[in-house]
C-alpha cells in the first residue's frame, strides 16, 4: 500500500505524463499531514517548474498559497479581489477582505486627518496618537479608511517610545506560544486589541514580558497600509 505522500506523487505524475499544456489541481494536499504537506508543497512546486507546465492550482490554505504559487488570485464569492505575486497580497491588500484572508493583521477604522503627497495621517478613537504613514494614497481629508498593520511589524516593550506617533499603550491579555514565536494580545484602553508577534530567537528570552504587564506598542511609519476599500 502506498502512503499518501506517495498516492500523491504517483498521481502528479500520471498528470504529467500526458505532457498537458495547463495542469488544474483542486486542493492536491488537502488530505495529508500537516508535516507532510509542508515537505510536499516544496517538492510539487520543483516537479512543476521542472517540467515547464503552466498549473493553476485551487486551495483555501493561505500558507499553502502563499509557499507555492508565483501568482496569487485572491476570491471572495465567485469574485477575484486581488491578483498579485505572494508578497505583493501580503505587503499590498487591494482591501479589508485580502488583508484579513491573507494571513493575521490587526485591522483599525479611522479617518483621514492629512493628505499629502509624502504622508497621510489617519485619526482612530482607538489610538490617542496620529497614525502616520509615509507614503501617500489616494484620499482625501475626513474620509473614512482602514488602518491594516501585521503583528510581525508590531513592535513591543515596557519603555515608551521617543516617536509622538504610531503607538500606544496597553495591557497584556493574553499570550500565545508557537515554539518559533509568540503572539502577544494587547488589550488598549479603548478597548481595541492588537496583537504583537516575538520572535523567540534565544531560549526562554521574552523581554521579560508575561500577562497583566503594562506595555507600548509602536511601529515604523511605512510598515503600515490604508485601505479606502
Amino acid at each position: 500500500q502506498l502512503s499518501g505522500g506517495q498516492q500523491q506523487r504517483v498521481a502528479l505524475a500520471r498528470s504529467l505524463a500526458k505532457g498537458p499544456k495547463l495542469l488544474l489541481l483542486d486542493e492536491p494536499m488537502g488530505a495529508l499531514d500537516k508535516k507532510l504537506r509542508s515537505q510536499m508543497q516544496l517538492e510539487l512546486v520543483s516537479i512543476i517548474e521542472s517540467s515547464g507546465v503552466t498549473c493553476v492550482m485551487v486551495t483555501h490554505d493561505q500558507e499553502e498559497a502563499m509557499t507555492m504559487a508565483t501568482r496569487i488570485a485572491v476570491m471572495d464569492a465567485g469574485w477575484i479581489q486581488q491578483v498579485g505575486k505572494p508578497d505583493e497580497v501580503y505587503e499590498q491588500p487591494a482591501n479589508r477582505f485580502v488583508a484579513g484572508f491573507i494571513g493575521s493583521v490587526n485591522l483599525f477604522e479611522g479617518v483621514i486627518d492629512e493628505d499629502l503627497p509624502e504622508y497621510v495621517t489617519v485619526r482612530s478613537p482607538l489610538f490617542p496618537a496620529p497614525v502616520y504613514i509615509a507614503h501617500g494614497i489616494t484620499c482625501y481629508e475626513g474620509q473614512p479608511v482602514a488602518f491594516a498593520l501585521r503583528p510581525e511589524k508590531v513592535m513591543i516593550g515596557k519603555d515608551e517610545p521617543e516617536a509622538p506617533t504610531n503607538k500606544a499603550q496597553g495591557v497584556i491579555e493574553d499570550i500565545a506560544y508557537f515554539g518559533s514565536h509568540s503572539v502577544y494580545h494587547v488589550r488598549l484602553p479603548s478597548g481595541a486589541k492588537v496583537l504583537a508577534n516575538f520572535a523567540n530567537s534565544q531560549r526562554w528570552a521574552s523581554d521579560g514580558l508575561t500577562w497583566g504587564d503594562q506595555v507600548w506598542v509602536h511601529w515604523r511609519d511605512n510598515d503600515g497600509v490604508v485601505l479606502t476599500s
